[in-house]
């Protein structure tokens, strides 16, 4: 996850809209031309690297075909740091708020596409990746939401907001907004930010080093079956799947039942074979204890 949590919420459009029309006015100006040095620099670079700008597939799907695994670290190097710049400047706006909202797009696409694929299509380059940029994202996150310039500006809003004129709905994100902030730590002393920025990092690694071994579990402990009479109650697509399994395990001619990360595996409600199901049920309820 780009950060751990989601911070350009629908807050944002509605302290916009409860500024005056001249403020926003100049935050608009203002983001119309930092997009537009941005915009220059991807139009320069966006054929070396399919992440750089928005897919023109439909609903903007990314583009697999085009993006390979040397596309991310870049993307995600750029994309923080202009989210960083973007921040860096925000704090000096009027209007924090609509510049926080439009924030992090490159930052943003590439993390929807890589975690996306690390968690349901990963391999070797991918999750050396994933541990190398944990403590990074962790670091990126901080400076965003440790921002002492962009809390306060954060705080006058939420301060003021009797003064806003904010309907019930506007006035409601806003709060929730300023308590993220805080829950995040934004109102701790120095010295107190940079212990939680030590606790952060270590835990994106922990984090990161677990999901890769709960993955690595299951796969090992995958069913390895040698007849398909086994497999009877099953169907066909099911069985050619598992059949599949197999051949990309080197173990053409037998079959494979991955587990998933269940308790009861979808499997055991068609298998007439009582042998198999117990031992499909007994090596899922067996995850998380081989010292892994």
């Amino acid at each position: 996850m780009m950060l751990r949590h989601t911070f350009l919420s629908l807050s944002v459009c509605a302290a916009l809209t409860a500024c005056s029309d001249s403020t926003s006015d100049q935050v608009t100006t203002q983001l119309e031309g930092e997009e537009l040095a941005v915009s220059t620099v991807e139009s320069t670079q966006s054929s070396e690297n399919p992440l750089y700008e928005e897919s023109p597939l439909f609903l903007h799907y990314p583009q697999f075909d085009q993006i390979e695994n040397h596309h991310y670290l870049p993307a995600f190097e750029r994309g923080m740091a202009e989210q960083a710049a973007e921040i860096d400047a925000i704090a000096s706006f009027d209007n924090s708020i609509l510049a926080m909202e439009l924030s992090g797009q490159l930052l943003g696409r590439v993390s929807n596409v890589f975690f996306s694929l690390s968690g349901a299509h990963t391999n070797d380059d991918i999750r050396e990746l994933e541990q190398q940029l944990a403590p990074q994202l962790a670091a990126h996150s901080d400076s965003i939401l440790l921002n002492r310039k962009l809390f306060a500006r954060i705080s006058s809003l939420y301060d003021n907001r009797d003064s806003l004129q904010l309907n019930a709905e506007s006035r409601r994100l806003l709060e929730q907004y300023y308590v993220d902030f805080v829950r995040e730590g934004a109102a701790l002393e120095l010295e107190q930010q940079q212990r939680l920025k030590e606790i952060n990092a270590q835990l994106a690694v922990l984090e990161t080093q677990f999901s890769q071994n709960v993955l690595s579990e299951v796969n090992a402990l995958a069913i390895v079956i040698d007849s398909r009479e086994e497999l009877t109650g099953l169907d066909d697509a099911t069985i050619a799947a598992a059949e599949q399994a197999a051949i990309a395990r080197d173990l053409a001619g037998r079959y494979v039942i991955p587990l998933l990360n269940t308790s009861g595996q979808p499997a055991l409600a068609s298998l007439q074979n009582r042998a198999l199901r117990e031992r499909i049920h007994t090596t899922s309820l067996s995850r998380g204890s081989r010292g892994g």
